[in-house]
């Protein structure tokens, strides 16, 4: 035992080394361009730019059966132009399998025979060590365009070890899908949805909100910004985009500094949003996501467990088993937040089918909603590369009719329970905490995660980066 406690206190030493260290260098280098508000936040909702837009209607697709087919309904109702930016997209990826196969390509193509369609995409990387590589993102983007009218181009202008990872679907300047679905097979089927019971690959859960209104404009205005970065086209803006809807909505961003001339000190709004929303949360924070490696966005979750603003306060967080990188720092992070939850309010699990044989769900959503009055979506992963040095898009409302549909929408597909119309403290206290206490064979997809790695462990993630990001 006093072997372990030595152990132990030097895994944490290490860890506080570590964080302290990589805190210090984003202090400075958001302060340095101009964005010292990203990591102090504010009390409001909003970022300063672009500004909210009133009168948006947001519809949040769960899963790629839901959202997939509804991007290439999207595409073939188009009047006048399709843009789609994404972190790599592959032309015989389907987005329809019933009852045929239809491809990306198949879809954009038979669009470009009658409006203007572009495709930006990551140039890939540089080096063998992250896919998809640049002679891969070079050869899937020839395969795109070959005896097509798709105009397409490929982005290299990203930091070292770094990719632009937003996912963009942009309909005549007037609708636009957001989120975090990536138009291809590479790690994993996104067109998937619950059950989840396919019985030879990896289940995959998802999320990407269609948008209509006038915040449609500032996704156009993001993509126009990198197209012409990249081949010196100047897109027309859209139109003046009528309102749609009862939605205030706000796109936020992460663009590293030095990446586009129009944005010499980079872009940090995904970061200071998340982090004043938590801030302000009052009864729940639910998260779904990717990774969980930041360790200001840890900072702040563990302040709220050690100073719970109200008795009722809980967070619930819904990872993958196994993220496809970075599982350590992930673990490592839930065991900070699991040291100052001293009253039990930290729920935390992972989605997987129902039954012995089928294969592991992994968690791709990017989600997050605040006291069901606030939610955002979009293509950010709570490390840092999303929100430092990755480009991303990301969608914040403060609907609160919205909010609290998609978080009941994900319960109820998590808990295969209805959870519409109930109080959610009483959801986790009865089926969350059961769920996660539960053993195979499990009844719900939401079970608990493995134990957590050793605390220093945890930083292997942000350490790299911490190397790589300048």
């Amino acid at each position: 035992m006093e072997l372990a406690g030595v152990l132990s206190g030097l895994d944490a030493q290490v860890g506080n080394a570590i964080e302290g260290a990589m805190t210090r260098h984003h202090e400075r280098r958001l302060r340095r361009n101009g964005w010292g508000r990203a990591l102090r936040g504010n009390d409001a909702a909003w970022v300063e730019n672009p500004p909210p837009r009133e009168g948006n209607r947001i519809q949040v697709h769960i899963d790629g059966t839901s959202a997939l087919p509804a991007i290439a309904a999207a595409v073939r109702a188009a009047r006048s132009s399709v843009h789609v930016a994404g972190w790599t997209l592959d032309p015989d990826f389907a987005l329809e399998r019933d009852p045929a196969v239809v491809t990306v390509r198949d879809v954009l193509a038979d669009a470009a025979q009658r409006v203007d369609v572009r495709v930006l995409v990551w140039a890939g990387a540089p080096l063998p060590i992250m896919q998809p590589s640049r002679a891969k993102a070079r050869d899937l983007m020839d395969r795109l365009v070959r005896g097509t009218r798709i105009r397409g181009a490929v982005d290299p202008r990203n930091r070292p070890m770094h990719c632009h990872h937003e996912k963009l679907v942009i309909v005549d300047g007037a609708l636009a899908f957001v989120g975090g679905i990536d138009l291809t097979a590479l790690a994993g089927d996104r067109l998937d949805g619950w059950p989840h019971d396919r019985s030879t690959t990896l289940g995959w859960h998802d999320a990407a909100a269609k948008l209509e209104g006038p915040a449609v404009a500032d996704v156009c205005s993001h993509f126009a910004m990198r197209w012409q970065a990249i081949t010196g086209e100047v897109l027309a803006e859209p139109g003046a985009i009528p309102a749609a809807g009862d939605s205030r909505i706000q796109v936020i961003r992460t663009v590293p500094e030095g990446t586009y001339k129009a944005l010499p000190r980079g872009d940090f709004s995904i970061l200071e949003t998340y982090l004043s929303a938590f801030r302000r949360a009052r009864r729940l924070i639910y998260i779904e996501n990717q990774f969980l490696w930041s360790t200001e966005v840890v900072a702040v979750l563990q302040d709220k467990l050690r100073n719970p603003p109200t008795d009722a306060f809980r967070l619930c967080i819904v990872l993958p088993r196994h993220p496809n990188n970075g599982n350590d720092d992930t673990r490592g992070q839930l065991a900070v937040l699991q040291s100052a939850d001293h009253q039990h309010r930290l729920l935390v699990g992972t989605i997987g089918p129902l039954g012995r044989q089928r294969p592991p769900v992994y968690v791709h959503a990017k989600i997050a909603s605040v006291d069901d009055s606030w939610l955002t979506i979009g293509s950010a992963n709570l490390n840092e590369h999303s929100l430092f040095n990755d480009t991303e898009v990301n969608l914040a409302t403060d609907d609160a009719g919205v909010a609290r549909d998609v978080r009941e929408q994900l319960w109820s597909e998590h808990l295969n329970l209805d959870c519409r119309g109930v109080d959610p403290l009483h959801v986790i206290e009865t089926s969350w905490r059961t769920s996660l206490a539960a053993r195979p064979p499990f009844i719900t997809p939401l079970r608990p995660l493995p134990a957590v790695s050793r605390r220093s462990a945890r930083m292997l993630g942000p350490l790299k980066g911490l190397l790589v990001d300048g």
